[in-house]
């Protein structure tokens, strides 16, 4: 039996000390219930006892933690839950956690950073700096539309497009959307409210408002794409797996030059009527090599909501498994 080890670790001053522990010591007892050593609190030091690798392990945690403190990342429960499982993966030759989450991708309105909180997430921003065509594969709560919005506004403020489309299939109306009251902002208003919230949250609503006057960004159903040409655009197409095989191409052949095209959605959800082919799950195997175009994949690892969220899309692939 290995000997047991104690590690004292110092905390920073000027509040950071309440930003790692936690509000009332909520991420400190978050962390103890999950390790297996003992950790004691006493004032700005922690006192870690128990065997060695996991007294290492502890420490190498709280250092990680520490140093997103310092770069005014929040922690919480699920940047915690996060590090902790991907502590054990990375090796010397790896970006430290603390770097990669700290990267500032954009800023919002309010001054908000946003950043990856995710290693997961922030391949998937490498690979949209990176390739004109991006697939971003998973499930809800992975930040998949965010942060593309986040990435195509970085890229009007920079010049480096002219315009954003923002662009979503209206399952439900069956793309016509004719029996619905109202005039067409009415009309696809439900079906584009996501893209609407993510807008408002990083430009300001009075901003956001601004530009779709002008046109400079533009929120439509996918119907209305067909027959354009989208030169200079930054496009994204949200919940692509409601698409058909014909929907998708149509939107892929929509790009201009100086264009980009980020497509997001998740397999698992599919609402097309019985029969109907998913143009995203079709594009997988259509596209896969096409020189240009990268698909990134996100798991539950890469779930930012409540940790239950990540144990109940695991039960239900489980179940999908056991069913298949």
């Amino acid at each position: 039996m290995s000997q047991t080890t104690e590690i004292k670790i110092k905390l920073p001053g000027n509040g950071e000390e309440i930003n790692v522990l936690g509000r009332n010591d909520e991420n400190l007892r978050f962390i103890a219930k999950h390790s297996p050593v003992k950790i004691v609190a006493r004032g700005n030091e922690l006192s870690v006892t128990g065997q060695e690798q996991d007294v290492i392990n502890t420490e190498k945690l709280f250092n990680q933690l520490i140093k997103l403190a310092s770069k005014g990342n929040q922690i919480n429960i699920p940047t915690i839950n996060y590090a902790m499982k991907q502590l054990a993966a990375l090796t010397k030759n790896d970006r430290e956690i603390s770097d990669i989450l700290s990267e500032v991708i954009s800023i919002t309105a309010r001054g908000k950073q946003i950043k990856a909180k995710t290693i997961g997430q922030y391949d998937y921003i490498k690979a949209i700096k990176n390739y004109d065509i991006v697939f971003g594969i998973g499930p809800a709560g992975t930040g998949k539309t965010y942060l593309a919005v986040a990435m195509a506004v970085e890229a009007l403020r920079n010049k480096l497009v002219q315009r954003i489309i923002l662009v979503r299939p209206a399952v439900e109306a069956g793309e016509k959307l004719g029996f619905l009251p109202g005039d067409l902002q009415d009309k696809v208003n439900p079906y584009l409210r996501p893209l609407y919230d993510g807008l408002y949250d990083i430009l300001g609503v009075e901003t956001a408002a601004k530009y779709m006057e002008k046109e400079i960004i533009e929120v439509a159903p996918l119907a209305y794409m067909r027959g354009r040409t989208l030169e200079d655009s930054f496009i994204i197409l949200d919940e692509a797996q409601n698409t058909t095989p014909d929907q998708m191409k149509m939107f892929l052949t929509r790009m201009g030059f100086g264009s980009k095209a980020v497509i997001t959605g998740d397999i698992t959800q599919v609402d097309l009527p019985k029969g109907n082919k998913s143009g995203l799950i079709n594009a997988q195997g259509i596209l896969k090599n096409v020189d240009g175009i990268c698909f990134k994949y996100f798991t539950e690892q890469d779930v930012v909501r409540h940790p239950l969220v990540q144990k109940i899309i695991l039960a239900y692939e489980r179940e999908k498994k056991e069913m298949d």
